[in-house]
């Protein structure tokens, strides 16, 4: 005993010198009790020597006979006791059961292999079953780091390096919780889903999100290396995390003499290197981004900089003049100043460079000593919402919220510095801001930023020559690319995810079909920072947004005139601080409901299915009363996308002297028939309630900057038509 005891001193000398390893919440482990099984995920050939090292007991490590049959293993034979087990062989999860209800504990690794992605790997069921039978607790320990060190199996898939700083956290336990009535198959597969939540948390739990941005975003640079490629733009400029870290810091000087600390500073900027630069430069110097759609027109960015008290806007004029927005800028120099880069750019002199270059060699430091705003819980950043429905309202996110949101994501979408992102989403949008330039760079992936996702021919093209891994797109611009692209170029892509819109069942089985490629999709709003749900590799179903992500919880509220579903309501680290209306400008109204403070309402209308996934029938403003009946727009819209696949429509539910509400459906569609509509609701057994009576041909769709339908340009659109009665109603009997 007294030997063991100095060989796990000894480990632990070793480990902390040449890797910093640092342990907490080892109260946990005491609290577990007996009749423990622990599970940590598998990230490298160091796991089980942490574990022995720093846990106070020494638990007996249960592994397959296969790998205890290595020679690798043999030395760690010595210090620990191992029970070997079979996988494929029932009388083996029995005889663990049996050692675990003596009131023993043992270590088990879940997914049965070291990763070699750098995330989670798939979860065997065989741990839950022994934890279901045995009736343990479970007790979660966290390892971050080791799968970068170069006894992981990262070499030549990722980032590796000799000694990466590596963290261990001991979690407090959990068990699985199953009805004594449910047996068999059910039980087993409700036990291997809660075991995959609490790994899904496990992961999560790893990423710290008490900093702020600009301390994640040094906290990366450290780990990946200064050197290490994170940004690249259409003008095929790269840059490093020293470069980012050096840029934002010259450019902070700069801005500090324009603004004052915690000022809202208006950001009207492309997706070019030049908007992570000016982001992190004002994170510096503890002003707040505000990001401003160009695309909205004057008067909708100087009502989002009322509603924000914005005073000050920074723009290009490159952008300006290649955009064709000088009359923008203009008129908003009218009420707001206008600052453009390249005018505080001509004030770089050398003595700034030079305290610029001293300051990134310690940016840690002069950030903390010049920065008041490191609270993680303050703003971070303000965003608008899209206003496809109405008037855009500010939203206020954390550095928390992005950070847990980060931490949420990566669950199911590992970012590696082996990945890069193409991001063509406009970085005014939560969605290109966050999921697009953010998480990939705290992952050291890198991000290739595009101006406009609406270049169909260019975007697969340059996808192929980046061999980029990763895309983010909505409906709208996934099925415009599709038409467009040759089948190899988007052969490197191992994510595709689809968010921001309904992803069609037409523009899936295009990709499917044409480039063997699986979009997943996901759902999320702004005020969300921005997902709330996503469908991953491992845990997919078709036409569903995916599982909740983790440390989020929901409830549905009851719709008067639908039965099956409800509106979702959701709470999280990850839900903003709250709303900036435009009559209570400045003032955060933060979220709640008749639960409490904090519980967000989504307003879309949900259904949530008994192994949790999230199926949305569309948003609570987008259902029609007809005959009594509620009808979703959605449905409407989704019918006709199968009538006639590749095209674009919109429902919409106008106002009807005689039946309350009439349905519209606007579509692209040259020469649409109703009775087609008819033909295939009959076939798919879709209530004829779904099928509209009047339809409208437009030559195009109108589509916002971020990929979604325009329905206010459209509503006003069916209005016109309605008004003048110039529209050809295709009303046929349905007799």
């Amino acid at each position: 005993m007294k030997m063991r005891r100095l060989w796990k001193l000894f480990f632990r000398v070793l480990l902390r010198l040449f890797y910093k390893v640092e342990v907490t919440g080892l109260e946990n482990y005491e609290k577990a009790g007996n009749r423990v099984l622990i599970i940590a995920n598998h990230t490298s050939l160091l796991d089980g020597v942490l574990l022995y090292a720093w846990l106070p007991e020494t638990p007996t490590f249960a592994i397959s006979r296969k790998i205890a049959a290595k020679k690798i293993f043999k030395p760690f034979l010595f210090f620990v006791d191992l029970f070997e087990m079979d996988p494929s062989n029932p009388l083996s999860v029995k005889s663990m059961v049996k050692y675990i209800k003596k009131n023993k504990k043992a270590v088990i690794f879940p997914e049965g292999r070291i990763t070699v992605t750098g995330s989670l790997m798939k979860i065997y069921e065989g741990p839950s079953l022994i934890a279901d039978k045995a009736n343990a607790s479970i007790l979660p320990i966290a390892i971050e780091g080791a799968q970068y060190s170069r006894l992981s199996y990262m070499k030549g898939r990722g980032y590796v390096c000799w000694f990466p700083k590596i963290t261990i956290r001991v979690l407090p336990t959990s068990r699985i919780k199953i009805s004594s009535h449910i047996m068999g198959h059910e039980r087993r597969k409700i036990a291997s889903q809660q075991l995959q939540d609490i790994m899904y948390n496990l992961s999560y739990s790893s990423v710290d999100k008490r900093r702020t941005l600009y301390m994640a975003m040094l906290d990366a640079s450290k780990k990946y290396g200064k050197k290490k490629i994170i940004l690249e733009d259409v003008k095929r400029e790269q840059l490093n995390y020293g470069e980012l870290i050096l840029r934002s810091i010259l450019l902070s000087r700069l801005i500090k003499k324009q603004t004052d600390l915690g000022e809202h500073v208006g950001m009207l900027l492309p997706n070019v290197n030049a908007f992570p630069i000016f982001f992190f430069a004002l994170q510096f110097i503890g002003r707040i981004p505000t990001m401003l759609n160009y695309t909205s027109g004057a008067l909708n960015i100087k009502r989002a900089c009322v509603t924000a008290q914005v005073k000050t806007i920074f723009t290009s004029r490159a952008f300006l003049e290649g955009a064709k927005l000088e009359k923008l800028k203009e008129e908003l120099e009218k009420d707001i100043t206008v600052i453009c880069l390249e005018d505080i750019k001509n004030n770089i002199t050398c003595i700034t460079k030079l305290f610029a270059l001293y300051m990134s060699k310690n940016p840690g430091k002069y950030y903390s000593k010049n920065n008041l705003n490191t609270n993680p819980n303050a703003k971070a950043v303000i965003l608008f919402t899209s206003g496809s429905e109405g008037q855009p309202k500010g939203v206020v996110l954390s550095h928390t919220n992005i950070l847990a949101n980060y931490a949420q994501v990566r669950c199911h979408i590992n970012f590696t510095p082996a990945d890069t992102v193409f991001n063509c989403l406009p970085l005014f949008h939560s969605f290109g801001l966050n999921a697009g330039l953010l998480m990939p760079l705290l992952g050291g992936g890198k991000i290739f930023l595009y101006p406009s996702p609406l270049n169909y021919r260019n975007i697969p093209e340059l996808i192929y020559e980046l061999g980029a891994t990763i895309f983010f797109a909505t409906n709208t611009f996934l099925k415009g690319y599709a038409h467009y692209a040759h089948p190899y170029d988007l052969n490197t892509l191992d994510y595709v995810i689809a968010g921001a819109e309904k992803l069609h069942d037409d523009t899936m089985q295009l990709w499917m079909h044409k480039y063997g490629l699986r979009i997943l999709q996901g759902y999320g709003v702004t005020e969300a920072s921005p997902v709330i749900s996503v469908n991953n590799k491992m845990l997919n179903k078709t036409g569903t947004v995916g599982r909740l992500v983790s440390d989020m919880e929901y409830y549905i509220k009851r719709v008067d005139g639908i039965e099956n579903g409800g509106l979702l309501v959701v709470r999280g680290p990850n839900i903003m601080l709250g709303y900036l209306s435009h009559n209570k400008p400045g003032e955060i109204q933060a979220p709640t409901t008749e639960r409490g403070l904090g519980w967000y309402d989504t307003g879309d209308i949900v259904v949530v299915d008994e192994d949790g996934f999230i199926t949305i029938l569309g948003r609570a403003k987008r259902f029609a009363k007809i005959g009594g009946e509620m009808v979703s727009l959605s449905a409407v819209e989704e019918l006709a996308s199968l009538t006639w696949p590749n095209m674009e429509h919109a429902a919409l539910a106008l106002h009807d002297e005689h039946k309350g509400e009439r349905v519209i459906l606007i579509t692209n569609q040259k020469n649409p028939i109703r009775k087609e509509l008819q033909e295939i609701a009959k076939s798919k057994h879709i209530s004829e309630l779904i099928i509209p009576k009047t339809i409208i041909y437009i030559e195009k769709m109108p589509v916002l900057s971020t990929g979604k339908t325009d329905y206010i340009s459209i509503t006003k659109l069916g209005e016109t038509y309605l008004k003048d009665k110039t529209i050809i109603e295709l009303e046929q009997s349905t007799n």
